[in-house]
């Protein structure tokens, strides 16, 4: 029991999201810190409430509701999504893409069923192996593993 869980423990995606999740909350605290020194005042004399719109409340009824709070968070928020998607996502998506391999053309994956006698065929097959009767090959599946350099037979 203690073996299963200590090689659960040591797997390099659990250590891996561990690390992801420190890194996370240090420039989640980054960001909150820039946000509240910096946007949240600039905010502030934009709409002229002089200084931290964090503290803005409104009233109704004797119930107050701190919306300055919500406003900053949300600022903290949007830039911590935007810095993340352009500074780890998009970097990822382009490495991944560069060397994304493509798949080889599979003949047996794309399949058909024989008019004659119903049984699955290559889409890219001249006669049924089940009843020899020949048939017309799928003209998509013949191009595609054209393009991929699959010799296809032609029909006699």
């Amino acid at each position: 029991m203690l073996s299963g869980f200590k090689e659960f423990i040591l797997r390099g995606n659990v250590i891996s999201m561990a690390v992801g999740l420190a890194v996370g909350a240090a420039f989640t605290a980054v960001v909150t810190g820039f946000s509240n020194a910096f946007i949240v005042p600039l905010v502030g004399l934009a709409t002229g409430s002089i200084g931290d719109y964090s503290k803005a409340v409104f009233e109704v009824e004797g119930v107050k509701f701190p919306y300055g709070l919500f406003l900053s968070a949300a600022f903290a928020f949007l830039i911590t999504a935007t810095v993340l998607y352009f500074c780890v996502v998009v970097p990822l998506m382009k490495i991944q893409n560069r060397f994304k391999r493509e798949q080889p053309f599979d003949i047996k994956a794309a399949v058909r069923d024989c008019p004659r006698c119903y049984s699955e065929i290559p889409a890219v097959a001249s006669r049924c192996r089940h009843c020899t009767s020949e048939v017309k090959p799928v003209e998509e599946a013949v191009e595609k593993a054209q393009q991929a350099g699959v010799v296809v037979p032609t029909q006699r």
